[in-house]
């Protein structure tokens, strides 16, 4: 399975693009938006879903992983297939989130290709999983100083939400390793 790629965007369209990645072409999906941003010729990096089907293996392209894990959650819910997934990204991943735990069939219902029924399909099998996507910023992307943080308090037994929730309430004040934790703990209480 293909993760990620880097690569020169070599020629665009309104979907796919191509980019070359090694002097090797690869078509890939990216939410509508993002393709008007892109210039030929400049260098990206898109997180990668490969879709496979008895007909077809195509790849979708997310500049953050966040959008990834949007995009894979929706595939999760029946009637909603990868072109549809694609649209909803395009909206964005937090008015998404927020569109889901608010209960917003409105928001979805915009969405071309998207009716009320699957709109309130995504938000009845999603609500209780965009959690998942909002702690993605420290739980799988998480690097250094933050990183060693988070793996120590859930080593000491502590669930991953608290955990990160903890973490973004540390201050400044806290200037080294050992003070950041025991602050932390502090919080967890």
């Amino acid at each position: 399975m293909i993760g990620a790629l880097t690569g020169t965007v070599f020629y665009k369209t309104a979907n796919p693009i191509i980019l070359d990645v090694g002097g090797v072409g690869y078509a890939v999906h990216l939410p509508p938006n993002q393709i008007d941003r892109l210039a030929i010729g400049a260098k990206h990096t898109f997180f990668v879903h490969t879709y496979v089907r008895e007909d077809a293996m195509n790849l979708y392209g997310f500049r953050s992983r966040e959008e990834l894990v949007l995009f894979e959650l929706l595939l999760t819910v029946a009637g909603i297939g990868p072109r549809t997934a694609l649209l909803v990204v395009d909206r964005g991943v937090k008015d998404t989130t927020k569109a889901i735990v608010e209960s917003d069939v409105a928001f979805f219902t915009t969405i071309p290709r998207l009716g009320k029924k699957n709109a309130q399909k995504i938000i009845i099998e999603l609500k209780s999983k965009v959690g998942s996507v909002r702690d993605l910023d420290l739980s799988d992307t998480a690097t250094g100083e933050t990183k060693e943080i988070l793996d120590a308090l859930l080593s000491m037994g502590f669930d991953r939400k608290e955990a990160i929730a903890a973490i973004r309430k540390l201050t400044a004040e806290d200037t080294n390793l050992e003070q950041k934790i025991r602050h932390a703990l502090k919080l967890l209480g």
